[in-house]
């Protein structure tokens, strides 16, 4: 850095660090942004599922229900500003949300038909919600990138 530079300023003609280094590429991967905001988004789901399941004593459809709601808007929040980098728009919002209910439906359904068939297999009942959880999570998450990368944020 030259004299004339004030110290706190950046050198233009070296890329910085994060950009160049394997971490740094691939946090810029919209696929991994997506898993790690899935990720966040399903701590979110299966907590507040857990919480309306065992704390409140809602069935297991109204307790996934809600807590698919509240994972979701986490996901739409955190993807459309991080992992798509887009503007906000009311239309993408929509589309979005009726992404999501047809993927709820998927969800829901993977989720209510897992449990009785894991429970069969005589897992505690953590466990079943659990691996439920995860059957049902994991096919939405595929769903929900493709759908949001190829028709609502086309990048």
């Amino acid at each position: 850095m030259s004299s004339n530079q004030p110290a706190n300023s950046i050198d233009e003609t070296s890329e910085p660090a994060a950009h160049t280094s394997a971490v740094g590429h691939l946090m810029n991967n919209q696929l991994v942004r997506f898993i790690l905001v899935g990720g966040f988004s399903a701590i979110v789901d299966f907590g507040s599922t857990s919480l309306f399941t065992w704390v409140f004593g809602f069935s297991d459809a109204t307790a996934k229900t809600l807590g698919f709601i509240l994972g979701t808007l986490t996901a739409y929040l955190i993807n459309r500003r991080w992992t798509f980098k887009a503007e906000p728009s009311v239309t993408r919002f929509v589309i979005t949300m009726v992404t999501y209910a047809l993927t709820y439906a998927v969800q829901v359904g993977l989720y209510l038909v897992s449990i009785p068939w894991l429970a069969d297999m005589g897992l505690d009942e953590f466990w079943v919600r659990l691996f439920s959880f995860v059957i049902a999570q994991g096919t939405a998450t595929v769903l929900n990138f493709l759908i949001q990368k190829f028709l609502i944020f086309r990048t």
